[in-house]
């Protein structure tokens, strides 16, 4: 299953980055930022699309009352401001730099479009990309309205299990090292802090997970166990 919470595990920069097609190599150039740069704000136009050479980049909007909703956190290889390829005149959403360094490959929708019809895989992976996004926030949104903090959590520890984890060969515990912060992943789950900390730490009373600010330890199968804390 392909996670929820974060996007297409596929290095999009190696298949699009303008730099890999000798027309338009000599007239491109890298952006870097550093962390909490501001790579577009909402109302900016829409003239553009990214990718990410290195770095994290942070994907979200503000709500009328100033809170900051988090839609996606990103990492290398991946694209971002794709709608912008459908027709987006003006951004919705804010792009902020999570990293020292970060260093962003900016292509003009124009480029973009004329690499696409040039190539009709690149045009296809790109409409798939746009595709999974519609119906991983569908399914983000669904849990959200109907589901409990914990089970948002649950399936929060399922998909960073799927992107980021690894298997300790000594203990068989996942080890996961993940980009986020507390407070992203509240964000991302549409939960509180201290709610997230609540949860997290019953169930490391119940020996079922460990964690640190960069690493969770999963002492279950993440996809099968029943988790759930009375």
């Amino acid at each position: 299953m392909n996670s929820l919470w974060t996007l297409e595990d596929v290095n999009l920069f190696k298949k699009l980055c303008p730099h890999s097609f000798a027309a338009f190599k000599n007239e491109h150039s890298f952006n870097t930022y550093n962390r909490q740069d501001y790579i577009y704000f909402p109302k900016d136009a829409s003239s553009k699309v990214f990718l990410i050479e290195e770095g994290t980049v942070k994907i979200g909007h503000y709500t009328e009352e100033g809170q900051e909703v988090v839609k996606a956190i990103l990492k290398k290889g991946e694209l971002f401001g794709e709608k912008a390829i459908l027709g987006e005149d003006n951004r919705t959403e804010f792009a902020q730099s999570l990293s020292n360094e970060t260093s962003i490959c900016p292509i003009s929708i124009d480029t973009m479009r004329e690499m696409m019809l040039e190539n009709q895989p690149f045009s296809l992976r790109i409409y798939k990309l746009i595709g999974f996004r519609i119906k991983r926030l569908e399914r983000r949104l669904e849990l959200l309205l109907f589901k409990d903090a914990e089970t948002r959590v649950r399936e929060f520890l399922k998909d960073l299990s799927t992107d980021y984890g690894y298997e300790c060969p000594k203990t068989g515990h996942m080890i996961v090292k993940h980009p986020y912060t507390q407070k992203d992943i509240a964000h991302l789950i549409g939960t509180s802090r201290p709610t997230l900390n609540s949860i997290l730490n019953k169930y490391k009373e119940l020996n079922l997970i460990d964690f640190n600010r960069r690493e969770i330890r999963l002492k279950f199968e993440p996809m099968h166990y029943p988790l759930k804390v009375s």
